[in-house]
């Protein structure tokens, strides 16, 4: 079976998290996907980070939406890296990107962006929020998209058609069987984070998922080594 292996953040387990130190070092490590996250600055970037506060990655406090762009490029994100914008990740490294719709409001800005560089082919659209997906649906009709899930329930499956997606990134955690087979027969692939672990790994080979999301290089490499 041939699995797909996601770079979460980059490989945020040996690098700093969404920092294009992570990306180009994903890239190197062979990962097939690079997964980033996206939120909207005051000023309207695409800014790269997980949460919508800068305390946690940053030498920074406070909300992403209440600084410019250049306030927060003046923050440290880790080891002397700034914060990126997606338009940079993009140009960084060559390697298929999923970008995780944070913010709702980031659909918009982000559909402008694929649409003007012509991302459709190379960039998947990632979220948690439904109507994020649906949204950029509407804005890009040919745009591949993943409803994401932690703690969801069987109607994930009902969910995703029903937004068009073509893939569920879910929990492994609380993954089935069942849920597994459910999506295939509805021709959704199925992800699975956040794997890191051998144990993980052969649970997600027992699930028969089609990808996995991971922190680390060395699944990339354990993946590699047992295909």
């Amino acid at each position: 079976m041939s699995l797909l292996t996601i770079g979460h953040r980059g490989v945020m387990g040996v690098e700093p998290e969404n920092t294009l130190r992570s990306f180009v070092r994903a890239e190197r490590e062979g990962l097939d996907v690079i997964e980033l996250d996206l939120h909207l600055s005051k000023d309207g970037a695409l800014v790269v980070m997980h949460d919508a506060d800068v305390d946690r990655t940053t030498d920074g406090v406070g909300p992403i939406a209440e600084r410019t762009l250049a306030e927060l490029r003046e923050l440290d994100a880790g080891r002397g890296e700034r914060i990126p914008v997606f338009e940079e990740v993009v140009e960084a490294v060559r390697a298929p990107l999923q970008a995780e719709i944070k913010d709702v409001a980031a659909a918009q800005t982000l559909a402008a962006v694929m649409r003007a560089r012509d991302l459709t082919g190379r960039v998947d659209v990632i979220s948690f929020h439904d109507e994020a997906l649906a949204a950029i649906r509407t804005l890009l009709p040919g745009v591949r998209t993943a409803l994401v899930g932690d703690r969801y329930g069987a109607d994930i499956v009902d969910r995703a058609q029903a937004v068009g997606a073509t893939m569920v990134s879910l929990n492994i955690r609380r993954l089935t069987l069942e849920l597994v087979e459910r999506a295939h027969a509805a021709h959704l692939k199925v992800l699975g984070w956040t794997v890191n672990t051998h144990d993980h790994l052969r649970l997600v080979r027992g699930l028969g998922l089609d990808g996995v999301v991971t922190d680390l290089p060395e699944i990339r490499r354990a993946v590699r080594f047992t295909a």
